[in-house]
Formats: structure tokens, sequence, C-alpha cells
């Protein structure tokens, strides 16, 4: 059986602001369903274990899709999202890949979590597939490998840009520039030409993708490592 960890925030606001922000729901829906649809067990973690707020504006066109829709939907699936595992119960040998999601709030819990560079860092030097999409990539920021080397630095990715922040009209909120952060970790940071425009880069065992639009693709790109 082919295991995916699924990672997801616990932050539901701009810290010290009252700004809702959370997970970006379609950037799990639709790479559960890819996962799903080929068979693989999934798992969701969080920092702190948990609850898992959802973003608001991903509740909304064009975000809120049918994927998402059918989420939000099933009291099920939204139970999932009530009791997520923590760092500490995750045993990375168990896994075959893990997928960092998206949503402003992981900009404040993905970086720090020493759970969740544990769990990164074994299944990255073992060869297992590391993913991220959109704001994902903000919890490989400071993942180091076991030599003290970035796990980014020299490698090609993707992820949520600078120019898309300013556009969604939250660049006064966030906390740092997380492409101008990635490049300084030694990055080969890449964007498509047009910003919200689906695009995702992968660099043998890390596959990343840009935005909320690339849930889809960049799962895809995963699945077909696996």
């Amino acid at each position: 059986m082919t295991r995916v960890l699924n990672v997801v925030t616990n932050v539901g606001q701009y810290v010290g602001t009252d700004h809702p922000t959370g997970l970006w729901l379609s950037e799990l829906t639709h790479a559960w369903q890819v996962f799903e649809a080929r068979g693989f067990e999934q798992t969701l973690v969080s920092p702190a274990g948990g609850a898992v707020p959802i973003e608001p504006r991903s509740l909304k066109f064009p975000s809120y899709d049918r994927s998402a829709k059918a989420w939000h939907a099933d009291p099920a699936r939204m139970a999932l999202l009530e009791q997520t595992a923590s760092p500490d119960e995750i045993d990375a040998a168990d896994f075959d890949a893990i997928y960092f999601t998206g949503g402003h709030g992981v900009m404040f819990d993905f970086p720090d979590s020493e759970g969740l560079q544990r769990i990164t860092r074994e299944l990255f030097e073992r060869g297992a597939v590391v993913g991220a999409v959109c704001h994902g990539y903000c919890g490989l920021l400071n993942t180091r490998l076991s030599d003290g080397s970035y796990l980014v630095a020299g490698r090609r990715l993707t992820g949520f840009a600078w120019q898309e922040e300013v556009l969604a009209r939250v660049d006064k909120l966030v906390p740092y520039n997380a492409e101008q952060v990635v490049k300084e970790r030694g990055a080969d940071y890449e964007k498509a030409r047009l910003p919200f425009a689906s695009y995702a880069v992968t660099d043998r065992n890390l596959v990343t993708g840009q935005n909320p639009g690339s849930a889809k693709e960049t799962a895809e790109a995963v699945a077909g490592l696996l």
C-alpha cells in the first residue's frame, strides 16, 4: 500500500491581526482525489495536531469548485479536519510521500515545526517524494538535511510568488516574502509567466506547485513518481 502524508495548518488568522486565514481547501481536495483514485492510503497531519481552520476565501469562486464543495458538504470528510495527527504520532518510515498544502496559515506554523522537519528530512534522504503546493513550500524553508544544508539548496522549485501576494492584496499581512526567503536558502526558484496559472516543477524527488490552481498538476506529478 502506497501511503501519503498530507500536511495542513492549525492557524486560523494572520498573527497579530483579526484577518482570518487557514487551509486553502481545494489544495487539499484536488490532491486527495488524485491520490485516492490511485488507491493510496492518506493521513492528515498538522504542526499541533487536532483541528484545522479553513481559509474563508477558499470557499468562494473559483477555488470553491466541485472538489472543494463536495468535501465541505461531507460530514465525514470535514471530521478528518477536526482530528489530524501531530508530528510526534508520525513515523516517517510508514510513508512514501509527504504533501504540504497551503493557505496563508501555513506561513506561521509550518516553517519552525521541528516535527515536520524531522519527517521531511527522513523521507527526503531515503528518496521518498516530498511535495508542496502554493504556500506549502514554507514547510521546506527551514528544513535542513543531516549534513546541515538546507533541503531546498540547489533544487529547482516553485511556490506562491510575491507578485501573487500583491495581487491577492495580502502583501501587507504576510509575515515574510516566501519567494525571497527560499531564494536566500539557495533554491533555484521558478514561476509561470502569468500569475495564478497552473505551474509545477519536479526536481528528482521534490515536487512543487506554484498556486491553488496548481494542486492537481502537482499531485499528479507526485503520484507519477510514486
